[in-house]
């Protein structure tokens, strides 16, 4: 087979229907950017709760003096209560799960429920006895945080045990949905893609149906009749991936790394080397496509 010819014949295909070859590689473009977007969602909440998780607390709220339930009919929790709760996380039963922990009394949650609210009209209403006394807690394993639930909870001058993890799990489920919800959009994008390219490949093959019957009777084998169609699909997916690569790079050196990077000090965002994982996955995508389509386009309307 002639590599130049089989070369000259997919170029002049792409420039007699540069148009559909545009659209191909803005649909591959868009559609790819999405998958990426998805992948790279996907790594930030992995490692947002490989960070989170690790600091995720357990909350033993003490009774005050406004506090319902049982265990606080007494109102606002005794230093007896107080040191009977202390005395349990140093047992031998908890304090193997117990990384450290530490007191907050009514004065200090007080301090820290005005600088989390500095500025609302709700700080001007509550009053440090409002506020539970707690015992915060860090375990060794975050997963095992049922253990101290179950062995404090209904304790007497304890209102509550709270896994901080509950909460970031509300999070995670909000960005799952996010991230299957741009997936979803990506494969529309990308039947939309396949069908562009096979479309292409047809209206290519019709324009050139008078040079296609000379082979025929000259005696072209169908893999030089083939190969020059299948390159032109193959050339728009590659660019449109090409593309999306590059996207993916700047969005995350541009908007994650450079803008949240400095006003998020303290989160665990992707990097490069996460967007550089990210474009082979796009390009092997884009081949993928790229060969499905044409695959179909030869089979359906390339009749040789």
């Amino acid at each position: 087979m002639r590599l130049g010819l089989v070369l000259s014949e997919a170029a002049n295909g792409l420039r007699r229907n540069a148009s559909m070859v545009v659209s191909v590689v803005l649909v591959t473009f868009i559609s790819l950017t999405f998958v990426g977007a998805a992948v790279l969602m996907q790594m930030q909440i992995g490692q947002m709760k490989n960070f989170w998780y690790d600091k995720a607390q357990v909350g033993i709220y003490l009774c005050s003096d406004i506090s319902p339930g049982e265990t606080c009919t007494g109102g606002d929790a005794s230093p007896e209560q107080i040191a009977a709760v202390e005395a349990q996380l140093k047992s031998p039963t908890l304090a193997p799960f117990i990384d450290n922990y530490y007191f907050e009394t009514h004065e200090q949650a007080f301090e820290n429920f005005k600088k989390q609210f500095a500025g609302n009209p709700v700080a001007d209403y509550v009053t440090a006895d409002q506020l539970n006394q707690t015992f915060w807690v860090n375990l060794k394993d975050p997963s095992q945080s049922a253990v101290l639930v179950e062995s404090l909870s209904g304790v007497a001058g304890v209102e509550n045990v709270a896994d901080q993890r509950k909460y970031l799990d509300q999070i995670f489920s909000v960005l799952n949905v996010a991230s299957y919800t741009a997936i979803g959009i990506a494969g529309l994008m990308l039947i939309a893609a396949a069908l562009l390219i096979a479309t292409t490949i047809r209206l290519s093959a019709f324009s050139r149906r008078r040079e296609l019957g000379i082979m025929r009777l000259v005696g072209a084998s169908n893999r030089f009749i083939q190969t020059p169609f299948i390159l032109e699909g193959v050339f728009a997916a590659l660019l449109g991936s090409l593309l999306a690569g590059g996207a993916i790079v700047a969005l995350v050196y541009f908007f994650v790394q450079g803008y949240l990077g400095a006003r998020l000090t303290g989160f665990a965002l992707v990097g490069m080397d996460d967007a550089l994982v990210v474009v082979p996955i796009l390009l092997v995508v884009g081949a993928v496509l790229a060969a499905f389509s044409a695959n179909f386009a030869i089979t359906r309307y390339l009749k040789v």
